[in-house]
């Protein structure tokens, strides 16, 4: 196997909020390091920080204080405009919530990320990220039509559709039903085993130990960073042992 690309490169990095004159401190100090090609679940209980991690990582937050490095460069350069573009073109994004346009179809929805990039990506590129998620038969369906997990595998369909660098999820089985939750944690090991780089935000140990590492991070701070030797594979719900 070939080298892996270093990605994302956190040093140092702190974030607090103010409102008015308090200040509430969420993220202490992290480090951390993320290569093409991995599966990351950073897992906390509610509260800890790991949103807002995500958040940092994902573009659509910034540090209060300390670095990131994406591929390389310093993300304080970018301007607003290739902040915009990464978001847009580099990661793809599933929440716990969904976020479909309602009373839209399924392929509209997969369809939207495109209409904001310069990718230079057409219809049977929609109808493929459609079909990677197993549901071609519902293309045309509207997206309050679908159940809980439908939806949320029609989300990693929008994530996928600009064949982005990084997917970030956060929380993605949590509003599931524990089948439609294997489904989910299925297809995202079979895009890391694809090559594709996921982050998953979880605060169970179960989700986690979906994927290939564990950031741990409680009150604002990793306390633990390891690989996972007793990994749990959805497809036929069983622990692989390295």
């Amino acid at each position: 196997m070939a080298k892996e690309k270093k990605l994302i490169k956190l040093i140092d990095i702190c974030k607090q909020y103010e409102n008015e004159e308090v200040v509430t401190k969420v993220l202490y100090d992290i480090n951390l390091e993320v290569n093409k090609g991995e599966f990351v679940a950073i897992m906390g209980p509610s509260g800890s920080g790991k949103s807002t991690l995500m958040h940092i990582m994902g573009f659509l937050d910034k540090p209060t204080s300390g670095t990131y490095y994406y591929k390389g460069k310093k993300v304080s350069d970018f301007d607003e405009d290739k902040l915009a573009d990464i978001r847009n073109e580099e990661v793809g994004f599933v929440f716990q919530t969904f976020n479909l346009l309602q009373r839209t179809s399924v392929y509209d929805n997969v369809n939207l990320p495109l209409t904001y990039s310069d990718k230079k990506i057409g219809d049977q590129d929609v109808i493929q990220a459609i079909k990677s998620v197993g549901l071609y038969h519902r293309k045309d369906n509207l997206s309050n039509q679908l159940s809980g997990g439908e939806k949320q595998r029609v989300a990693i369909a929008r994530a996928l559709v600009n064949r982005p660098e990084i997917i970030f999820a956060d929380e993605p089985t949590g509003n599931l039903d524990s089948q439609s939750g294997k489904q989910i944690m299925e297809i995202l090991q079979d895009l890391n085993e694809k090559g594709n780089t996921i982050i998953l935000v979880t605060h169970e140990k179960y989700t986690a130990e979906h994927a290939r590492r564990i950031v741990s991070i409680i009150d604002g701070k990793i306390v633990d960073d390891y690989q996972v030797k007793k990994r749990l594979i959805a497809k036929d719900e069983k622990y692989l042992t390295k």
